[in-house]
This record gives C-alpha cells, structure tokens and sequence, in this order.
C-alpha cells in the first residue's frame, strides 16, 4: 500500500488518480469527440521500461491524457480502441511524460497531473513567453533515465504546440546515452477539439486520430544526432520538407468544403 515509485509518488494514490481522471476524460475521446487509433499493437509487444514514445504536440495536456487511455487499453487486449473503460482498474504505473516545470507549476490542476507521472524539466529556450538561452541542467537529463530505467517516457521533441518547430538536440542525446526503444506517435485533430491546454473542450464532434508507429531503427553508437534528428522529425511527420505537402492538402481540403457550402 505505501509502496512509492523513483519520485517518491505513492503508487496507490497515482492508480486512483489515473482512474478518476480516465473516467472523467473518457467521453472527450469517445463521446464527445472521437479517437481513431492505429497501430496500438505494437504497445503490447514493448518491454516493461526503457521505452520513449516521441510524438508531435498540438495541446499541454489532452494529448497525453489520449495517450495514457491508448496504452492502458491496449495493455488489457483492446487493439486500436478505447471502448469499456474497464481497462483503468488496474493502469500501468511507470508511463511518465516529460513536461515544462513552468507548465506544471501553471495552476492546481496541473499539480495534480504532475502526480499521474510529470518528469518536469526546465526550457532552455523559452520561460514565460520570452525567449532565452539556457545550458541543460543535468539532473534533468537524469530524471528522464530514471523514469527510463522505471517504465515508460512520453516526450514531445519539438517542445512546443506548434506545428513543424525544429527538433530539440536534447531528445536526440537522451536517445544515444540511454539507448531506449523508440517509439513514433503522430497525433491530430486535437488542436481543433480543446483549447491550447488541452482542458476545455473547445468543438465537438472532431475526430481525432493516434497513430502508433513501429519503433525506430537507430545505431545508438555510430549514428549521429543529426541523423536521430532527422529520424524523428520524418516519423512524427514534422520534418520542413512536409510543410508543402501538408499545406496542399488543408488548401484543397478547405476548397471541398467552400465548395459543399456554395452548393
């Protein structure tokens, strides 16, 4: 019952928090809106820890709550689904995701989340909406191989809820000093669904979609950062070169529907 994980968080009370918030997001990714999933096979193929999820980011916290719902459900034998949230009685409990500690600090709300798994880390590039240059500290980097160590990592690479921002180096280094399993996530539609927190529901009746790729083939020794870099980017479909190709597509999606309307 008093058993703690590396972070001194009480397992018992971190399972009862993610069953009361899983129960009370559920309907934001099966009812009011919907999650299409793919992939999620691959989940119950993973080890038990020494895995780190990489994905595209579009609000601070929906998209992780989406996730942890995909996880604990495929882990109970449901493929590419969220149905019956039966799966939350007993949710896996060494899944962390990285986040800003400046976003956790942001209001109560966040603080409780923390809880649920929130390896909080410093911004090197940006604090309170401004722009600055700072070295990383370490025993951030630490943080993420002991959750590494532990279970299961959830980091955005690209630091920011904007599309098509470069990858930041650190991910590429933490994937070359602890050697994870890389796994792939490309997300959407949840920007269109919640406000940028991710908290209020913001239009119903999107469909949101998770792809869960295989995982990434690295030479963790001979492979550059550069090139890890580039691995993700083109995994989680944010790299420049996609940007027109993307564009291409919202210009002749939003044609289809000006022209439903003229109709």
């Amino acid at each position: 019952m008093f058993k703690r994980n590396p972070f001194g968080h009480y397992l018992i009370l971190k399972k009862w928090l993610i069953r009361y918030m899983g129960i009370m997001t559920h309907r934001r990714y099966r009812g009011f809106n919907e999650l299409k999933i793919e992939g999620s096979k691959v989940i119950k193929e993973l080890p038990n820890s020494n895995v780190l999820f990489v994905s595209n980011h579009q609000t601070y916290f929906a998209d992780v709550v989406a996730m942890l719902h995909v996880f604990n459900a495929s882990l109970s034998g449901r493929i590419d689904s969220i149905k019956n949230v039966g799966y939350l009685w007993s949710p896996k409990l060494n899944i962390y995701y990285v986040a800003a500690k400046e976003t956790m600090r942001s209001g109560i709300l966040p603080r409780i989340l923390a809880y649920a798994g929130a390896v909080s880390v410093e911004r090197t590039w940006r604090e309170k909406g401004k722009e600055i240059k700072r070295d990383v500290k370490m025993s951030d980097i630490s943080n993420i191989g002991i959750a590494l160590d532990d279970g299961w990592v959830i980091t955005f690479p690209q630091g920011t809820t904007k599309p098509f921002y470069p990858v930041r180096r650190g991910t590429a280094h933490i994937i070359k000093k602890y050697k994870p399993i890389v796994i792939p996530i490309v997300i959407d539609g949840f920007r269109r669904s919640f406000d940028k927190r991710g908290i209020i529901i913001k239009k119903r009746g999107i469909l949101q979609s998770m792809n869960i790729k295989n995982p990434l083939e690295i030479d963790y020794e001979k492979e550059s950062v550069d090139s890890i870099i580039e691995k993700i980017q083109f995994s989680i479909e944010q790299h420049p070169s996609l940007l027109k190709v993307v564009s291409e597509k919202e210009i002749k999606a939003q044609k289809k529907i000006n022209s439903k309307r003229e109709w």
